[in-house]
């Protein structure tokens, strides 16, 4: 397995949460006049592909320097909700609707040995497009599944939570309680990821942060064949 990357691309335009600022990219230097190229970057730390570290939501949460690198590097275990619930051989088959809950039945029982669960639903698929915000959603109880499980989650979504946008339901959770069951569980949350390839049901996700003291960054998100024998 050659290594796939799972990023977006970081740059002006892109979509960012709402309310958030955009990103800005601005010469602060060119070739012209300097002789040289240096540019000036300004963006949130939850743009793009990014993780959450526990400080996002939790007041006692660590920040991203208190981690070692090696706990950027997951066993992760790709659960397929774009294409049903095959995955854990029960529900339909069907994928999931606009700001559909996915409930702890549409997920695994066990972690089989994986220290990340990596939800594909979807949606991905909408990225540059207004359909993008009304992804679907984990209910806290999901969310507190998965941390159960003592499980990092990936999502191609921008949001574990629902998104705020004109499409909301009056039945979705308010607030963001299933960020709170797993950062408050000292779980990672990777979001924004590109899922669209072809990828195996386990593999090694490297999901790197920036070296900042801050409650996410941007990741270069890289999955590649599994540590262990050929």
């Amino acid at each position: 397995m050659e290594p796939v990357d799972l990023s977006r691309r970081i740059e002006p335009g892109m979509p960012v949460y709402p309310g958030d600022p955009g990103v800005d990219a601005e010469a602060s230097a060119t070739m012209a006049s300097d002789g040289y190229r240096v540019t000036h970057l300004s963006f949130t730390t939850h743009v793009g592909t990014h993780i959450d570290a526990p400080a996002h939501m939790e007041p006692e949460g660590a920040t991203l320097d208190e981690y070692g690198i090696a706990d950027f590097r997951f066993d992760a275990r790709l659960v397929d909700l774009a294409a049903g619930t095959r995955d854990c051989d029960r529900g339909d088959d069907r994928g999931l609707d606009a700001r559909e809950a996915i409930e702890p039945e549409m997920l695994p029982d066990d972690a089989a040995d994986a220290d990340m669960l990596v939800l594909r639903t979807g949606w991905g698929d909408h990225w540059g497009d207004e359909r993008y915000f009304d992804h679907p959603y984990l209910t806290p109880e999901a969310a507190r599944h998965v941390a159960d499980l003592d499980c990092a989650v990936g999502l191609d979504t921008i949001n574990p939570d629902p998104t705020p946008t004109e499409q909301a339901g009056d039945d979705e959770p308010e607030g963001t309680p299933a960020h709170h069951e797993l950062l408050g569980a000292g779980a990672f949350i990777v979001e924004n990821l590109d899922l669209s390839a072809d990828l195996p049901d386990r593999f090694t996700l490297r999901a790197y942060p920036l070296r900042v003291d801050a409650d996410g960054a941007p990741v270069r998100a890289v999955a590649e064949r599994p540590a262990g024998p050929e």
